[in-house]
Formats: C-alpha cells, structure tokens, sequence
C-alpha cells in the first residue's frame, strides 16, 4: 500500500493496481490538482475543498454518506461525526471514513473533525495503521486536540493534514503546533509492506 498527500486533506491510497481517493479539492483552494486515476473517491463533507469529484474522469465509485461496503477490495467504513463542537449547528455533518486496503492495513481519515469523539468510536477505531487527522484549527480540532486523538487512537503512523502551507489559500495555523518539537519524518510517500509495532511514529508528506 502506498499513500501520497496531494495537499489540504487529500491523499490517495494505491494497492493491487487500484487508487482509492479521499478529499479531492477544487481550484480555489490553491494546490495542483492531483494527476491521479480513481477508481474510488471518498468526501468526508460536501465543502468545496473537499467534494470535487467532478474534477475527474467518470468511471469511479464515488462514497459520500456513512456506509459500509467493500468496493475493488477495499473495506471503506463511514462514521458519522460533526464538521464543529455543536453537533453539527455551526458546519454539518463530517464523516470519518475508515478504510482497510486490500492488503490489510487500515487506515483513517478524519476528515474535517471538529470535535472530540466519544468513548464508544474512540474503540472503534482504536489502533489504525495510519491515522490522517486535521491539526489546523479554524475549522476543525486544533493541534491539541489532535494530538488527544492521536494518543487516544495510537496509531502506528500519524500524518497531519489541513493545516496552512504557502500554497493554501485561506488561513489555517501551521503544522508547527502539532509537532511540538516531537521527532518526526518527512517524505514523498508512505509505503507499508509489513505491520509496524514501534508506537506511534509522525509522518509529515510532502503534497505533489
């Protein structure tokens, strides 16, 4: 499995020969649009940095309610949350969608989370492979917030996204806060052959 971040809080996860897109956004957001193919694209909401889906190609499998189903060998398991800390009053709904590749690594997606999930989730999604959590603020959990969830979930792999970078073109705290001077990695693309068992490890992607 390989996971690429295109920027904002877009990534594709590519197994067996297929693409599974999460977030794609439009133009005014202020990253390249990602050259990719999808088979499948997930959209946690319907907000234009996160429903683009007519961007691409048809011939995909679009996912944009809490559903469970397995679609070209992905498990995809959408969770009902809030896009605010107000049940939904402020933004809607969010949906974090839970995703296990063909090869057997799960993967989740928080999309643009707003606030902190009950005990009975928090299980549910307890131990990922990969965790993709907002850290900007503004309109989702703030840094600290996503640091609770990452020690609540205790993922193998972290991966900050919605967070302000020069490319973006509205104001969102940067990823500084989230890494607090913890050790982290950074590189083009997380690629996972095997389960990793060494606690939680910070990945920053580069977007391309």
């Amino acid at each position: 499995m390989v996971l690429r971040w295109h920027g904002h809080s877009c990534f594709s996860l590519e197994c067996d020969g297929k693409t599974l897109l999460i977030d794609p956004f439009d133009e005014g957001v202020g990253y390249k649009l990602p050259e990719v193919k999808p088979d499948i694209i997930l959209e946690s909401h319907q907000h234009h940095d996160h429903n683009a889906h007519n961007r691409f190609e048809s011939g995909y499998i679009l996912v944009n309610q809490p559903v469970s189903e397995k679609v070209h060998g992905f498990i995809i398991k959408g969770h009902p949350t809030f896009h605010d800390d107000v049940e939904g009053k402020k933004r809607g709904k969010n949906i974090i969608f839970e995703v296990t590749t063909p090869d057997g690594f799960r993967v989740v997606h928080c999309g643009d989370l707003g606030h902190r999930l009950g005990p009975d989730l928090t299980e549910t999604l307890k131990s990922p492979d990969i965790l993709l959590v907002p850290v900007g603020g503004v309109y989702t959990i703030d840094a600290g917030l996503a640091r609770e969830l990452t020690r609540d979930l205790a993922p193998s792999y972290v991966v900050p996204m919605h967070f302000k970078t020069k490319d973006l073109t509205f104001q969102l705290a940067g990823v500084e806060d989230f890494l607090a001077g913890e050790p982290f990695e950074q590189c083009e693309k997380l690629e996972l052959k095997e389960k990793a068992n060494v606690g939680t490890r910070v990945v920053v992607l580069k977007y391309r």
